[in-house]
């Protein structure tokens, strides 16, 4: 899950200073390290916003960021923003069911990361942080998680669970410590009544225990994930892994089995679940254009390798 992405801008000869020319050449040239599902594309089954504008853009080369006024391909990776030849109206826009932080390693190259692509489709729900600069998560443990494959870690269905055991002072010992909660003191009742409204108030105690509000994904290679899981910051968190899912991602970690995921992957993926399991509704692609950016790179990559006779 917690595989670095490489973002479109710089497989557009993002550093190259010959602008778009060479950006055909600059793909074909690439050596990519296929993963087993390249071949079988499962995004070609989701409900995506037109991606016409990108298409445009791809055509008429590198154009400049509004705000810091770099040269860019389709988005700016510093500033979070659509280049000038990307409106911003033709961006879609998605809505997430809770927060999302990234945690960003220090020396990943900003231009290969997909969680600014996470950032520019679900802005008001998204912040990346740049490590060591995170925020303090041990108050809130009883909200929060964090997506790592950890020998601690719980599938996504297991979640609620899980985080029942949590409160803002800390753990729970065991389950009979939610019996200790107060409630409505009452005049003579029933047996079967009193049982009925303690069982109440202890649904009710661990639904607000169990309502979680934020997820936190790690956005590095897996081999600098360790300096910033082991964080005291982060210590004590639940953890959650993707299991059942497959990369696409066409510069898959050699040497990684291919559940690990670039970051806008598992973040897509793990809503989808989040959607399923626990918030028990149908998934009708609510959160399909989280892929808008990673779908077009996908198959602008795939094409590459078409022409230059790689496939």
């Amino acid at each position: 899950q917690l595989t670095m992405s490489l973002n479109s801008s710089t497989l557009l000869n993002e550093e190259n200073s010959q602008g778009p020319k060479r950006n055909t050449e600059c793909l074909e040239s690439l050596e990519l390290q296929t993963p087993p599902s390249f071949q079988d594309n499962p995004l070609q089954r989701l409900q995506l916003a037109s991606q016409e504008v990108l298409e445009k853009a791809k055509k008429s080369g590198r154009s400049k960021c509004p705000r810091c006024s770099s040269s860019r391909m389709f988005y700016c990776y510093t500033c979070f923003v659509p280049v000038e030849t990307v409106p911003t109206k033709e961006i879609p826009t998605v809505k997430l069911p809770l927060k999302i932080d990234i945690i960003k390693h220090p020396n990943e190259t900003d231009g290969k990361s997909t969680a600014v692509h996470a950032k520019l489709l679900a802005p008001d729900d998204v912040t990346i942080y740049k490590y060591p600069c995170i925020p303090e998560y041990e108050e809130k443990r009883h909200e929060i998680a964090l997506i790592f494959p950890g020998p601690n870690s719980v599938s996504v269905k297991d979640i609620a669970f899980h985080l029942q055991k949590y409160t803002k002072k800390g753990v729970y010992d065991n389950d009979d410590d939610y019996s200790r909660e107060p409630f409505l003191k009452q005049a003579k009742i029933e047996p079967k009544e009193e049982e009925k409204n303690l069982n109440e108030c202890i649904s009710s105690n661990r639904s607000e225990g169990t309502r979680l509000k934020k997820i936190i994904f790690i956005d590095s290679t897996w081999n600098q994930t360790n300096k910033i899981i082991t964080d005291e910051r982060l210590q004590g968190l639940l953890q959650i892994e993707l299991k059942t899912r497959k990369t696409c991602f066409w510069r898959h970690q050699k040497g990684k089995p291919d559940t690990y995921l670039s970051t806008i992957e598992a973040i897509y993926y793990f809503l989808v679940d989040y959607h399923q399991e626990i918030l028990k509704e149908n998934y009708k692609g609510q959160y399909d254009n989280l892929l808008f950016f990673f779908s077009f790179m996908y198959t602008l990559i795939k094409n590459a390798k078409c022409c230059a006779g790689k496939e």
